[in-house]
């Protein structure tokens, strides 16, 4: 593992605002350039009551103006949802104001229920265009010729890093073939993991932006002074799985002793598969099962991820992944 980054869903608590989750991303993004993370994406949901990170190029941009060095980025734009030129125009327009911090990670899922992706779209598509989309957005991002007849303005030579991601063989597959570094999401879809970055590194092709293949994985994490502290924090993120399983829409639920009552025991099966890819303790705890995801998964870069409904607690968690991650990079 070269590097560790942070993955950011601007959880909105129960009894609190958006507003306050957004204001809450911003100081975690400072805290997060403190405790030395790479990079900070954000990811883009819609009709989520408990995700504040719908207008992603937005956010990134007020991201990006509270921190200095930091990269800053999308984890994913849902490319589907847009026109490439709008995000080649977004993300260009980032990149001009902060140049060389931004980071444009595409997703083919639509981040959302069907209904709202038709509201998105307008009009839902039945061919499968994310390939063709995504060298059409790069080519609005690379050097395009002065008589060209489309250009990004902002945005032509910006040449924003572009990655793929994916939960399936799909993304791996893609990244490969067009020689895209690849962040697959493990931290709430981990089955296929090992078998997509088996692809992806055997099959990979160089490209002008990338000549060998960089991959991160995603890693819940959840850490506090205590490993009994640590599980009593999780379960608001358990209980916000099960409601996603369920089908029940609301913020990011109060943590409870008492996950029994909450959640049956069929679901939370369910709900233990999904982030089986984790790491959950104190400092020892949460190192040893890190080391163990890395040695097992030997990631480029780990990005890590956490729920936790109370945002001191939430800072703190990721001050201790830092620490714990700034000992297992490779020197």
């Amino acid at each position: 593992m070269k590097k560790f980054s942070l993955l950011d869903l601007s959880p909105v608590p129960e009894g609190k605002e958006t507003s306050d989750a957004l204001s809450n991303s911003a100081d975690l993004a400072i805290a997060a350039e403190k405790a030395g993370y790479h990079r900070y994406w954000v990811a883009e949901h819609h009709n989520m009551l408990g995700i504040a990170s719908s207008a992603t190029a937005v956010l990134i941009g007020y991201l990006a103006s509270v921190t200095k060095t930091m990269r800053i980025g999308s984890g994913g734009i849902m490319l589907p949802n847009h026109a490439p030129l709008m995000v080649a125009e977004q993300f260009g327009t980032l990149s001009t104001i902060y140049s060389g911090r931004i980071d444009l990670g595409l997703g083919r899922a639509p981040g959302t229920d069907m209904a709202t992706a038709q509201a998105l779209r307008r009009h839902m598509q039945q061919e499968d265009s994310f390939p063709q989309d995504v060298q059409e957005l790069a080519m609005y991002l690379d050097d395009m010729p002065d008589t060209a007849p489309v250009r990004a303005i902002p945005g032509a030579g910006t040449k924003v890093p572009i990655w793929i991601l994916g939960s399936s063989l799909y993304g791996a597959q893609l990244a490969a073939h067009l020689g895209l570094p690849y962040a697959f999401a493990s931290h709430f879809a981990p089955a296929l993991l090992e078998q997509a970055l088996a692809i992806y590194r055997e099959r990979f092709q160089p490209s002008e932006q990338l000549q060998e293949p960089y991959a991160m994985i995603a890693v819940g994490v959840c850490a506090a002074d205590s490993d009994a502290e640590a599980e009593y924090l999780r379960s608001s993120q358990i209980q916000g799985f099960a409601n996603i399983v369920t089908n029940k829409r609301g913020k990011l639920p109060l943590p409870t002793e008492d996950l029994a009552s909450k959640v049956p025991s069929h679901t939370m099966h369910h709900v233990n598969k999904m982030l089986s890819c984790s790491a959950v303790g104190a400092r020892d705890k949460l190192k040893s099962e890190l080391s163990a995801l890395i040695e097992r998964h030997r990631p480029d870069e780990l990005m890590v991820t956490g729920m936790i409904h109370d945002h001191p607690a939430r800072v703190r968690s990721f001050d201790i992944a830092a620490e714990v991650l700034g000992e297992l990079v490779e020197r």
